[in-house]
This record gives structure tokens, C-alpha cells and sequence, in this order.
């Protein structure tokens, strides 16, 4: 089993992150911030990952710190349990229905890192989370990957509902980018030879 933990620690943040690739979607994630425990544990359960999240920012100032550091950190955690990425897919796309709402996520673990995020999202807070903080978590995790990170919500009325939808999608088109390839098993998926 492809598995990593990552300890990071700022003057801002302590995150402790442990993953398991090859998962059974099982969680224990407390961050301070409740609806983002939940959209972790989305992602832990759609991906099959196993992943086990601690983290304590100073959120007395501004949730901003916590939500990028977990983004970078999970990147960090996924990069490292990879390893040399040799016979992965590399890339993986997923459409997720919720409800009134339509989520569209694609991953691509190929050693560049940027984020596209437009969620459509209009208030504030979706639970007690900051919407707006929703790119910084995504544009976090792509450095941390080293990938790019693409999440859209097509329509939806729901603000809650957009922001699942795009957690669950994203879960699991990154659960196809870190799955094994039996046909690509000892190759590096890149013509470059690098990664």
C-alpha cells in the first residue's frame, strides 16, 4: 500500500496528515473548521483513500492560513505516497451529479502545478467555512502535488450543494490519477522522462 505522512509546521499552522492510497475511504479528520472535516471526509471516502488529518491553525486570526497549509499538506501527502509515480494514470476526470447541481473535477499528477476553481459559489460562508478559501485550499494542493487541479460547477441552486459536488468529483478523479496502470506499470507516464 502507497502510504505517507506528511508534519508540517509554520508559525501559523501545525498540520499532521497521514494517507493511504490504496484506502477504504476511511477518515479521521478534525481542522477546526467543521464543513471543511466534511469536505475532507468526502474526499477520503469518494477517492478509497485512508486519510487521517490534525490540524490547528490560528484561526483566531483568519481561517486564510489553515486552508491553504491542509491543501499543501494533502499534496504533500499524495506527492510522497506516489513516489516515483512510475504506472500511474497520471491523469483522471470525474462529473458528479448532486442533486440540482453538476461538479466537474480533472486531475493531472504530471509535476507542473496550477489550479483552475470556479465553483459559481455567492456568499460568504457555506457552513462555517470561507467560500473564497475553497481556491486557496485546491490552488494549495496543486503546489503541494505538484499537478494541475481543475474543479467547475456547471449549475446548481444550492451554494452547499456546489461545494460538495466539487469535493466529491475532485475526490475521485484523483482517485483515477493516483490508480495503478497494469499496462504502463514500470513507465513513467510522460515522454519528457520526468515528472
Amino acid at each position: 500500500m502507497r502510504r505517507a505522512l506528511i508534519d508540517r509546521r509554520t508559525r501559523e499552522t501545525q498540520i499532521r496528515v497521514r494517507i493511504g492510497i490504496e484506502g477504504k475511504g476511511r477518515y479521521d479528520i478534525s481542522t477546526g473548521i467543521r464543513f471543511l472535516d466534511h469536505m475532507l471526509e468526502l474526499v477520503a471516502r469518494h477517492g478509497a483513500f485512508n486519510i487521517e488529518i490534525r490540524a490547528k491553525g490560528d484561526l483566531d486570526v483568519d481561517q486564510h492560513h489553515t486552508v491553504e497549509d491542509l491543501g499543501i499538506a494533502l499534496g504533500e501527502a499524495v506527492s510522497k505516497a506516489l513516489g516515483s509515480r512510475k504506472g500511474i494514470n497520471r491523469a483522471g476526470y470525474f462529473i458528479m451529479p448532486m442533486d440540482e447541481t453538476l461538479g466537474v473535477a480533472a486531475v493531472d499528477l504530471g509535476g507542473r502545478a496550477h489550479a483552475v476553481v470556479d465553483l459559481g459559489v455567492k456568499v460568504r460562508l457555506v457552513g462555517d467555512l470561507q467560500s473564497e478559501l475553497i481556491h486557496d485550499f485546491f490552488e494549495g494542493f496543486a503546489l503541494g502535488v505538484r499537478g494541475n487541479v481543475h474543479v467547475k460547477v456547471m449549475y446548481g441552486r444550492s451554494n452547499h450543494h456546489r461545494v460538495e459536488a466539487a469535493f466529491k468529483a475532485f475526490g475521485r478523479a484523483l482517485r483515477v490519477a493516483c490508480a495503478r496502470d497494469k499496462q504502463l506499470a514500470r513507465m513513467l507516464p510522460s515522454t519528457k522522462g520526468l515528472l
